[in-house]
């Protein structure tokens, strides 16, 4: 099995396979949905052992001088932010008659304003009652605050009225006494400089009376503002239902923790590099995908579940047994994350051959991977890799081995000339595969196929390497031989078409 590597398609791949990517985070679907049932538990436990403190409301009515009906909220942000101030916190203590810092104090209320002219303030306490008085004790402090700022600010203003009146009144004392100095001169300039006077005197008159009257007003206005501002609900303990906060704290650890799991299987995919699609691992090996499995569970399965990988077992079974039957090597099944898999395949197919004549196993797993059988008609021998060169020359052997980290690559020709690699999808890093690869075609062990292990049911991708013209005649191709420069013989077919075997009859239909 061969394949070409060209510069297009190199320069052609993402940088990041999005589809891959998705694959491989479904794949971990048990990480993130763990993650997201931790989440759910912590935040369910957090609001059992950590229950939020008893807490007083308060709504009060702010009236504000300069209101305007199309006001965006500025006044009443301007509000909240001074009710966020140490003056206020350290007035509502002081009536309180308590020795906390207003520094504290300020971490235990908020305020936020529901429309422009009303505020609600929110504070915690130790108990009900605590959390009642300090609530009501922050509001009181709050509206003297603001009452005590709109007199002085109406006071600041009445003050620069007077001031200009009695300035201009200074101005009509100095006019007066000189219509009373001019009043006895006359002749004509006398006359005219005298109507000057008079109507310089009924202009200040008129803008000293205007400037009194605008005093009196500012005070005036003053009284409705300090009446407007005022508590309108009264501060009342909020019930809190320790269901509800369970449930919300849940709902949001859920989330994060789904988050959490996401992220991290997606940075884990694409750090670990553990192709599981057909066309990556295909790729990687240089062989062709011929057939797909479910990987064998650790305990037995349904019946219905039994029945369909049973069925795919025997199709895979039926394939392998006609290729080994037609080929004069001998063949080996060499595993990578998939021994238990690998050890049924090898047993199946071991008794497809037994009808024909004894078939020996030769076992090169770590671990006791197969039933002791004794030396019964039409049962394969299962035989150790020291007895791999020893015994009857008659009997037709299958070998069994494993390309894992820590392989004696140098073995595996004692196994077989030839190898089907069992491969589980997202098991090997991508240089793991390539290492594979070339060890195998160092050691002259041409691939016939692999078997894929454990794939994404919504994996489409092709899996077929092809390596020759993109326009093939019809008829039978025979594959131009590959020269490696080292004498040794074309490493097998030229292309093998995917065949997957399907899940269910229905599928086969």
């Amino acid at each position: 099995m061969t394949t070409s590597t060209t510069w297009e398609s190199s320069a052609a791949a993402p940088l990041v396979d999005l589809q891959a990517l998705v694959v491989a985070v479904r794949r971990r679907r048990r990480f993130w949905c763990a993650m997201a049932l931790l989440g759910l538990l912590a935040g369910a436990a957090l609001a059992v052992l950590r229950p939020p403190p008893p807490t007083a409301l308060v709504k009060v009515l702010v009236a504000h001088q300069a209101d305007q009906p199309n006001d965006p909220g500025t006044l009443i942000r301007t509000d909240v932010a001074l009710l966020q101030t140490t003056g206020i916190a350290g007035k509502a203590l002081q009536s309180l008659g308590s020795s906390e810092r207003p520094e504290d104090f300020m971490k235990d209320y908020e305020g936020i304003g529901l429309t422009n002219n009303v505020l609600q303030i929110t504070v915690t306490g130790h108990t009900e009652g605590k959390a009642v008085a300090r609530a009501k004790a922050l509001a009181d402090a709050f509206v003297a605050d603001h009452v005590r700022r709109i007199q002085e600010a109406a006071d600041a203003q009445a003050k620069a009225l007077l001031d200009q009146r009695d300035r201009l009144q200074e101005e009509l004392a100095q006019v007066n006494r000189t219509i009373g100095d001019g009043s006895q001169q006359s002749g004509p300039k006398a006359s005219a400089s005298l109507e000057s006077l008079f109507a310089s005197r009924a202009e200040l008159t008129a803008r000293i009376t205007d400037f009194g009257q605008r005093a009196a007003e500012a005070r005036v206005g003053t009284p409705g503002l300090v009446a407007g501002t005022q508590i309108v609900d009264a501060p009342r303990p909020v019930r809190q239902s320790l269901t509800g906060t369970a449930a919300t704290d849940a709902a949001i650890g859920l989330v994060l923790g789904l988050v959490l799991g996401l992220a991290v299987a997606a940075v884990g995919t694409v750090v670990a590099d553990r192709p599981v699609l057909r066309r990556d691992i295909a790729a990687n090996l240089g062989a062709s995908v011929i057939a797909e499995l479910r990987r064998v569970p650790r305990r037995p399965a349904g019946r219905w579940q039994g029945r369909r990988t049973r069925a795919a077992r025997a199709r895979l079974t039926t394939t392998l047994a006609r290729t080994v039957r037609g080929s004069a090597e001998a063949v080996s099944l060499l595993e990578l994350g998939c021994a238990r898999s690998t050890s049924a395949i090898a047993l199946d197919l071991a008794g497809a051959l037994g009808e024909e004549g004894p078939v020996a196993l030769v076992d090169e797993l770590s671990g006791p991977r197969f039933a002791k059988r004794g030396p019964q008609p039409g049962e394969p021998t299962v035989v150790g890799g020291e007895r791999a060169t020893t015994g009857a020359g008659q009997e037709r052997r299958l070998g069994v081995g494993s390309v894992s980290p820590g392989t004696t690559w140098t073995d595996l020709r004692y196994l077989g000339t030839r190898t089907v690699l069992v491969v589980r999808a997202g098991h090997g890093s991508t240089a793991w595969l390539h290492t594979v690869a070339r060890q195998l075609a160092d050691q002259d062990i041409p691939v016939i196929g692999v078997v894929l292990i454990d794939p994404d049911p919504r994996d489409r991708t092709d899996g077929t390497v092809w390596d020759g013209p993109h326009t093939p005649e019809r008829g039978r191709y025979e594959g131009p031989a590959r020269h490696t420069g080292t004498g040794r013989r074309p490493t097998g077919l030229t292309t093998m078409w995917t065949a997957r075997v399907p899940d269910s009859d229905q599928e086969v239909r």
